[in-house]
This record gives C-alpha cells, structure tokens and sequence, in this order.
C-alpha cells in the first residue's frame, strides 16, 4: 500500500495519454491557466488578437509555456500545467470547438476523432501501463 501521496499522486503519470490534474501541475501550470481564464473578457481577446506575444509578456508563464501557447501545442500544454477546461479558452478564441481542437492532440482528423467519440471512445483493450507495457 502506497502511504506517500506523492509516490500515489506519481502512479498517475503511467496512465498512457492522460494527465491527472494534480495538484503539482496546478502549481506548475498556474499562470498559463491564469492567462487562459483571462481570455473569457471581449477587451482581453481583442487584445490578445492584436498582439498575441504582447499579451503573453504580461503573463509570468515559462518560455516553454508561452511558446506552447503561440504554436497551440495544447498536448506540451498540458505538460506544463495547463488545465484542458482552462485551455478551452485559447482554442475557443481561435473560432474552434472542442472536438475540433480536440481532433488536433490526438492526430486524428475532426471527423474521425467525433465517429470514435460517438462510438464509445476509446477501447479499454491496449495500452494501460506505460511502464508495464500493456
């Protein structure tokens, strides 16, 4: 039995294309989901239309963060923090919806990622344990 929250909290991190919101990577990811959030205010969009890595300066995110961002890596997002609800802002900004911008982190097209969705999603069958390998 695991009795460190940590060494439990860790155990989250073999689970293949996912990434548990912890609280490690609410702290890590604080000010790029602070900076999503700010996008909810028409003033803010339009500001951040205008001049997106003007914007960005007046956040205090990592270089990494900032430049996942500007490239909409929304997958190195999440590895640095980014919550996929707050991130929601960015692709919604962008005119995108969330199956659309969805489509783009798993590298499938829009169409099939939704027929997939429709279907059930994803098949428990595969992958389970990155470490384990099955």
């Amino acid at each position: 039995m695991i009795t460190d929250i940590h060494q439990y909290l860790a155990e989250f991190d073999d689970i293949p294309g996912t990434r548990v919101f912890t609280t490690t990577r609410a702290r890590k990811g604080y000010w790029l989901n602070q900076f999503a959030m700010s996008l909810m205010t028409d003033a803010n969009r339009k500001r951040w239309r205008a001049d997106e890595k003007a914007y960005l300066a007046d956040w205090p995110m990592t270089a990494d963060q900032r430049q996942a961002v500007l490239d909409r890596d929304y997958n190195r997002m999440l590895d640095l923090g980014g919550n996929i609800y707050f991130l929601a802002k960015i692709f919604s900004t962008d005119g995108l919806s969330f199956v659309q911008a969805v489509s783009t982190m798993t590298g499938t097209s829009v169409e099939d990622y939704q027929a997939m969705m429709i279907a059930g999603g994803r098949s428990p069958e595969g992958l389970r344990s990155i470490k384990g390998g099955n």
